[in-house]
């Protein structure tokens, strides 16, 4: 698959949307967001919600670098097959995620969250199978 539109809207599409699940993670950290209302409304303490929430914006973070190097912003040498590994891994994660928030307690982590994993997971996937190349805007 090799649609250049397709592959500039998919690394931006993650970028954005996976930035903007890192302030998400972290305003759950400050108390901002009520931690009851992530990881289907099963966390039962503060505790265990700083255990969660660090390894969501650690994971978060690894795949804006992740994108990052596909996309050229990171100049980083890593092997192509290492990074269609991590996308086609992200892919499988996005999609066990849209599962899991469309089994969620909190009706809105159903509403907002489900298509919203559903779409990184459509993004990933576009980037798992894109050829590997120099980005064509830069």
């Amino acid at each position: 698959m090799h649609n250049p539109v397709m592959t500039r809207v998919a690394i931006y599409g993650l970028l954005i949307l996976l930035s903007l699940f890192v302030l998400f993670h972290f305003a759950i950290l400050l108390g901002i967001v009520p931690y009851g209302m992530v990881w289907g409304g099963r966390l039962k303490s503060h505790d265990q919600m700083l255990s969660f929430e660090t390894f969501s914006i650690l994971v978060n973070l690894f795949m804006v670098a992740v994108i990052a190097v596909r996309a050229g912003f990171l100049r980083l040498r890593v092997p192509a097959l290492v990074l269609k590994t991590a996308l086609w891994i992200m892919f499988v994660l996005f999609l066990l995620n849209t599962a899991g928030n469309a089994l969620s307690t909190n009706g809105l982590e159903q509403l907002l969250f489900t298509p919203i994993t559903l779409l990184l997971a459509f993004f990933s996937l576009v980037l798992a199978l894109s050829k590997e190349q120099k980005p064509s805007w830069k």
